[in-house]
C-alpha cells in the first residue's frame, strides 16, 4: 500500500477491508504528529504507556522479519 498523507476526513473505519487499511495509516500519521505526541504522551498513565509499547511492539514482532524490524522500524 503507497504511503502517503491522508485528510482527517477520509478516516473511515468499517467500509471494507482496503478502506480500513487507507483509514489506519491515516489515524496513525496523524497520531504520531509531534505536536499531538508532546501533548498526549506526558499525560498517559505508566499502565497506558508500557500497555502502548507492549501492544505496538507485539504487532511489529508477529508481522515483520527480523530485517524488516531492523530496515523499516530501527533505520538500519
Amino acid at each position: 500500500m503507497k504511503n502517503s498523507t491522508f485528510d482527517a476526513s477520509s478516516i473511515c473505519f468499517g467500509w471494507d477491508r482496503a478502506t480500513d487499511e487507507r483509514s489506519l495509516q491515516a489515524f496513525l500519521q496523524r497520531f504520531c504528529r509531534p505536536e499531538l505526541l508532546a501533548v498526549l504522551t506526558p499525560r498517559l498513565t505508566d499502565s497506558e504507556l508500557t500497555g502502548l509499547i507492549d501492544h505496538i511492539s507485539g504487532l511489529m514482532k508477529n508481522h515483520l522479519s527480523e530485517k524488516e524490524y531492523h530496515s523499516l522500524f530501527l533505520g538500519k
